[in-house]
């Protein structure tokens, strides 16, 4: 997408990586068509791996990040919030999780908007829910605004010394809410990006 920031398309050029820049209005459903019509057209050159519909996905998080937070928290977890970008951290661990403890409510991040800005987030509609995206394991969800999500990055790097980017500042967020709404709990979020990608982005900083 040309949205996509600077600092992004540097680190994958130093792999060694062209970059093909989509219509920023189409979000990233713009870039998924232009890898498939790549992927279609050279499928000798080109390997795919599709994490929006690949079950490996959400497999891993079944195998590996649900069992490692149920044993960190020593199975005293009772709200699991996650992004949804692909959909399959959320379905895979909140899956695994619900397994373990039905009682674990599962709180699903979503934008409030189609247009929203929040890099790594998916505004999730009909024609554009990921085919990983399992939304029978989802309690509820949040839909949180790109203003909520910058401001809560620039908090946990000034706070807590943190530095995440937009989706892991908008599933803060609505941790945030989660804990205002309970009197205790055990609430495990996801912060999944590194905000060190989106520094040119300016974070409304003064």
């Amino acid at each position: 997408m040309r949205s996509v920031t600077e600092e992004r398309k540097k680190f994958l050029m130093t792999y060694g990586a062209k970059i093909r820049l989509t219509d920023p209005l189409e979000e990233t459903e713009g870039a998924i068509r232009e890898a498939e019509r790549l992927a279609k057209e050279n499928p000798e050159r080109y390997f795919r791996p599709d994490q929006y519909n690949n079950p490996a996905n959400p497999k891993a998080h079944y195998e590996t990040t649900g069992p490692e937070i149920w044993r960190q928290t020593k199975g005293r977890i009772t709200h699991f919030v996650a992004g949804v970008g692909t959909g399959g951290t959320i379905s895979g661990a909140g899956r695994r999780l619900k397994e373990l403890n039905p009682d674990i409510e599962v709180i699903a991040v979503e934008p409030a908007e189609p247009l929203h800005g929040i890099a790594g987030l998916k505004f999730i509609s009909p024609e554009t829910k990921p085919g990983v995206y399992d939304e029978s394991v989802v309690d509820r969800k949040i839909f949180v605004h790109i203003g909520q999500s910058c401001e809560t990055s620039l908090r946990l790097a000034r706070e807590e010394g943190l530095l995440v980017g937009h989706s892991a500042g908008a599933a803060m967020w609505a941790a945030l809410k989660v804990a205002e709404e309970i009197e205790e709990g055990v609430i495990v979020v996801i912060l999944p990006d590194s905000g060190d990608r989106y520094l040119s982005m300016g974070w409304g900083l003064k």
